[in-house]
């Protein structure tokens, strides 16, 4: 339902028009601002978005459209900041430079991925993650004899793969 005021068009048609009137000046100024037409675009439909509850009192303003160039001004100013503080975080967070896999590495994980899905599973979870027999047999939900033959199988299935690599590539 659309309400009426003294003088003015129904409120839906009200803000419609005042839409269709603004919203291409106002992206093209915040594209302008910001460099990104996406962006422009999400930042003057937010400002609209937030225009719409407060529209009785903002149609009233000498300049309607400076309130929603102001609002999506502030989102596109808060939107940088927030973008500048999380590279900044991300820039003091980050650690010394690690080296890519070695050539070994990248052998043994090819070998692991070429392991039926429990058998690799069985070999991570003991050799690199360290857990006991007991445990992969509970996070896997299988018996410990069964998590015993994975281990068996896989470190045999391994030895094969890994033998079969020429020197150059083993450490």
């Amino acid at each position: 339902m659309t309400t009426r005021t003294a003088d003015s068009p129904p409120v839906s048609r009200d803000i419609e028009a005042f839409y269709a009137a603004n919203v291409r000046a106002l992206t093209l100024q915040l594209w302008a601002y910001t460099g990104d037409l996406a962006s422009a675009q999400d930042l003057v439909q937010e400002a609209f978005c937030r225009a719409l509850p407060r529209w009785e009192r903002i149609r009233r303003y000498d300049d309607p459209a400076a309130w929603v160039r102001r609002v999506a001004w502030n989102l596109a100013t808060s939107r940088w900041r927030r973008a500048r503080a999380a590279a900044e975080f991300l820039r003091r967070q980050r650690a010394e430079h690690v080296e890519g896999p070695t050539p070994d590495r990248v052998v043994l994980a090819a070998a692991l991925a070429a392991l039926p899905e429990q058998q690799r599973a069985a070999v991570v979870l003991h050799h690199l993650a360290d857990l006991s027999v007991r445990d992969i047999a509970a996070q896997l939900g299988a018996a410990e004899g069964t998590v015993r033959v994975w281990l068996h199988r896989g470190r045999t299935a391994l030895a094969a793969q890994l033998a079969d690599e020429p020197e150059g590539h083993r450490g």
